[in-house]
């Protein structure tokens, strides 16, 4: 508001000069014009009693506006004891009021030479001086000042900018000629600084500052910030910068030409130590969306880079405890907030998800993206795992031309004993409102089923994985596979076809798929779960499978046996009590059932049963109806014939997932019917 007072002390230096006998004096000026401001309605009103030392000023203004600056008051109100100074000025101090705004405490020296003016509510104080000899100079000092009152500056720049919090010390000089743009300048602290948009896209909290400002405000407008802030926090969009307590270099540089809408940045620089070096240009839309970026990065020290810039992005893609480490630097170009150039230079990264989904060490090299004429470049990691499963080193060959990333030839690395094949690997980054799309086709030769049920903590399976995906595409966070991959599993095979996967690296990932089983060996299949032993061959489907965070949620499944020449059909005692055990089943006997403890096993002629889990419950079924609305599971042959026949149709899928385990433990009792 201070700087107002450059207009102000127009009319008062206007009263001052009058003939102080006066009783009262009074002078209405419609209008008042200044380089800084304009004020309207305007009413100074002087009493002085005949023979008093000082009169009664009064100045009222309907409307003060400062519209370079964004200040606009409405009933301005001042009113002060008018004293001479013994130097042949004046001086004035009063309450000063605008609307039904805060009380200020203004004090006014209009000296021969000079105007003062000190603007004070509390221990906050800004303070004016303005000499004769420079009019057009205005010095500005304030102490304390709290940072709301720059508010309609503020709004010049950033109309969508709130200051919350925050105070200002330092000086500023104010320049306004009477031909040329006004012009601000001078060193500046902030302390506790917070401000915020409407819609929280941007915000700030506890920020501290020492900036030198230089700004020129008028047809066109320029501001250049140097300086450096000390800790706080800050928000621009999805990037959360946490400063905690360390001093960061900037600079900024920001220009409007006059009737544009958008801000060019011609420079910026941010020098966060060894953690973060960024220096670039920019330009801004009208919505003040990126429209242009040209930006270098580089950081010495990646692991402490997360918590400081990274993890606001992290967190959208459910990485927010990712490990990080090595050297990084970056050079990108951005316009119409499509990629246009990119180029990435690694030294000994390593990328850790401690929830396991990934690892990745030793990654070197360069990547270099271009929307337009070609360029080559190479990466290379030394291992890593993916979901526990360890991988080894392998080198990447990239070319990249009119938008396109691509694998310039296929590359192999082992991982469970056997080899993983990429090839055709084509990468387009998110551009014309699409967002990231990747293909590529998956090769697996012989991998160990053993170590990969080792490594997921799964039951102690023996075989190997085989299979060949053509291709595999990623986009709009979904991953789905053509083509189909072969486990040669218990003497059989396991087919695993129309394979998709959502969030594979986010919060809850989802995998769907069908299964179809052929041939396995049940003696060795039952041996692995201990669920007592089944001779036999099993087939069976597992369709529309669906697992969330890699627990199964719903699937389709028939599993049955199927008579095979040279193969006994024989079913255990153990075996048999586990199946009723876990489903709720009853087996009946052509003997009596005091005698059936003394066979070890009994021959059958079919197996077969099925589940179709929705919503956590198993809606069973076998091989077909049996008594009192029962359905048959196992169909006993020859002697002692042994029907076993389940009767709850709906069970609880936690509680079977419970049960099941129990009998692997050998802890279920079962009840004999």
């Amino acid at each position: 508001m201070l700087r107002l007072l450059i207009g102000l002390s127009l009319p008062l230096a206007g009263i001052a000069a009058a003939d102080v006998q006066a009783r009262t004096l009074t002078a209405r000026i419609e209008r008042v014009h200044t380089a800084v401001a304009q004020l309207d309605g305007v009413t100074v009103r002087l009493s002085w009693p005949e023979g008093a030392g000082q009169g009664d000023l009064q100045l009222q203004a309907a409307r003060v506006e400062a519209p370079e600056l964004g200040y606009r008051y409405r009933d301005l109100n001042w009113r002060c004891p008018l004293r001479r100074d013994g130097r042949g000025g004046w001086a004035c101090a009063g309450e000063l009021r605008s609307g039904r705004g805060p009380t200020l405490r203004l004090a006014l020296d209009l000296g021969v030479a000079s105007t003062d003016a000190r603007l004070s509510r509390g221990d906050s104080v800004l303070t004016l001086r303005r000499d004769a000899a420079s009019p057009d100079l205005t010095r500005i000092d304030l102490s304390r000042v709290p940072l709301a009152w720059t508010q309609a500056l503020l709004a010049q720049a950033w109309p969508e900018g709130r200051i919350k919090a925050g105070t200002l010390d330092g000086r500023l000089d104010i320049a306004a000629p009477e031909r040329g743009p006004l012009r601000i300048a001078g060193p500046l602290r902030l302390a506790g600084g917070a401000f915020d948009t409407p819609d929280g896209s941007v915000a700030a909290e506890r920020l501290g500052a020492h900036l030198n400002l230089d700004s020129a405000i008028g047809a066109g407008q320029r501001f250049t910030i140097d300086g450096g802030l000390q800790g706080g926090e800050l928000l621009f969009g999805n990037a959360y910068l946490a400063l905690q307590q360390r001093p960061v270099e900037l600079r900024v540089e920001a220009e409007r030409g006059a009737g544009e809408s958008g801000w060019r940045l011609p420079q910026w620089r941010w020098r966060d130590g060894r953690l973060l070096q960024a220096e670039g240009s920019a330009a801004l839309g009208a919505d003040a969306g990126l429209a242009a970026l040209d930006l270098q990065l580089r950081s010495e020290d990646l692991a402490p880079v997360r918590d400081a810039y990274l993890s606001g992005f992290l967190a959208l893609a459910g990485l927010s405890q990712l490990e990080l480490g090595g050297v990084a630097q970056a050079r990108l170009r951005l316009r119409d907030g499509e990629l246009q150039q990119a180029q990435a230079r690694l030294g000994a990264v390593r990328l850790n998800d401690p929830q396991g989904r990934f690892r990745f060490e030793g990654l070197d090299g360069e990547l270099r993206y271009s929307d337009a004429d070609p360029v080559d470049s190479e990466l290379s990691w030394s291992g890593g795992a993916l979901y526990g499963l360890e991988f080894g080193p392998t080198r990447l060959p990239f070319s990249s031309d009119h938008g396109e990333l691509r694998l310039r030839r296929a590359i192999g690395f082992p991982m469970l004993g056997g080899q993983v094949g990429i090839d055709g690997l084509r990468l387009r980054p998110p551009a014309g409102g699409r967002g990231l799309d990747l293909r590529f086709g998956l090769t697996l030769d012989r991998l160990d089923i053993g170590r990969l049920a080792k490594a997921l903590d799964g039951p102690a399976f023996t075989g190997e994985l085989s299979g060949r995906l053509p291709q595999a595409h990623y986009a709009d966070d979904r991953l789905e596979l053509d083509g189909g991959l072969s486990m040669q599993l218990f003497g059989g095979t396991v087919a695993v076809s129309s394979l998709a996967m959502e969030r594979p690296f986010g919060v809850a990932p989802t995998l769907s798929s069908d299964l179809a089983l052929e041939n396995l060996d049940l003696e060795s299949l039952t041996g692995v779960f201990g669920f007592g032993s089944i001779t036999g061959r099993l087939f069976g489907r597992i369709d529309r499978l669906r697992l969330v965070d890699w627990q199964p949620v719903a699937f389709d499944a028939e599993l049955h046996t199927r008579k095979t020449p040279g193969v006994r059909q024989r079913i255990s005692q153990r075996a048999v009590q586990d199946l009723s055990s876990v489903g709720d089943s009853s087996f009946v006997g052509s003997l009596q059932d005091r005698l059936i403890g003394f066979f070890d096993d009994f021959g059958y002629a079919r197996i077969g049963i099925s589940c179709r889990l929705a919503e956590e419950v198993c809606h069973m079924g076998g091989l077909g109806p049996a008594k009192n609305n029962g359905f048959l599971i196992v169909q006993g042959a020859g002697l002692p014939h042994l029907d076993v026949v389940g009767y709850n149709r709906r069970v609880d899928w936690p509680t079977l997932l419970e049960r099941l385990e129990a009998v692997s433990k050998g802890e279920l009792k079962p009840v004999v019917q």
